[in-house]
């Protein structure tokens, strides 16, 4: 039997996976399209697979080897219906395992260790180990949650760009430059809307951030709600001996100045990120198969 584990950051941008020995070094690694389970479940599959296979060819090995590994997958909405338990159900792996996206960003950033962590990505979920116990909140995705999200960061701002377009509140240089790239008609930005998956509206979180950094009122605003959001959400998981946060994603250093100073106080550098959390999470099924199978 291939002593080999694989771990999945699944995405809402791409899917990256890495293969590792029983000792957790990494061998190869692949990537693949998004896996946003909740919005596009079968793709979603087929990316994690095609990134599993692609890390077993950047390590030399044959397709094939796929069936005798032990996998973990971290995907946003894992934790909703049957959804990861479908995904789970499909997978080629000899052993595999669905689990949502805070629990691999919660063990590549803490290891072992107590801590918070929030990840802010195309969504955005947060996950607290104290005592060894876990417990994590939201990753309900950007239509009634992912507060914070680069998608919601995108979905606020044609919101307000709408609203001021019709006149209920100020127009600033940001909301202009929307209208504009949509002609100055707001049905198109409707319709736009109404189609769009969460990464396409994602794609606006950069230039929020970079109009917020010049004073632009609208894009302050959006920014300052996104960052009192993290703020409750952190409220709900912290306590007094809380050791450290860590924030993860590509917007977790654009947040960063917008946060409280009681938030920054306690911030740490991650140890590694989601998908390393994924392969050490493998890398456990592997050995836990492995003692099974003794």
């Amino acid at each position: 039997m291939t002593e080999l584990a694989i771990g999945i950051d699944g995405g809402g941008t791409s899917c990256r996976a890495a293969v590792a020995d029983r000792n957790g070094n990494i061998i190869g690694r692949g990537k693949a399209g998004p896996a946003n389970i909740l919005s596009d479940l079968e793709n979603s599959l087929l990316n994690i697979v095609e990134s599993a296979r692609q890390a077993l060819r950047d390590a030399g090995l044959a397709d094939e080897t796929i069936s005798s590994v032990a996998a973990v997958v971290g995907v946003a909405g894992a934790n909703v219906t049957d959804y990861g338990e479908r995904i789970e159900k499909a997978l080629p792996f000899a052993e595999g395992r669905v689990v949502t996206d805070a629990l691999i960003a919660l063990q590549g950033a803490l290891g072992d260790d107590d801590g918070i962590v929030g990840a802010f990505g195309t969504g955005s979920v947060y996950n607290a180990r104290r005592n060894g116990r876990l417990n994590g909140i939201g990753g309900w995705g950007f239509v009634v949650g992912d507060q914070a999200s680069g998608a919601r960061l995108g979905r606020d701002l044609m919101e307000r760009s709408l609203l001021a377009h019709d006149g209920v509140r100020p127009a600033s240089a940001i909301t202009e430059a929307l209208m504009t790239e949509y002609g100055n008609d707001p049905e198109r930005i409707a319709e736009f809307a109404h189609s769009a998956r969460p990464t396409d509206f994602a794609r606006y979180a950069p230039i929020v951030f970079e109009h917020a950094a010049k004073g632009d009122a609208v894009a302050v605003g959006i920014v300052t709600d996104a960052a009192a959001a993290i703020g409750e959400s952190l409220d709900a998981l912290l306590w007094p001996q809380c050791p450290s946060i860590c924030l993860l994603g590509g917007l977790a250093g654009a947040y960063q100045p917008w946060l409280s100073e009681r938030y920054r106080s306690r911030l740490a550098s991650p140890k590694g990120d989601a998908l390393q959390g994924a392969v050490e999470l493998a890398v456990k099924l592997l050995n836990d198969r492995e003692v099974r199978h003794d």
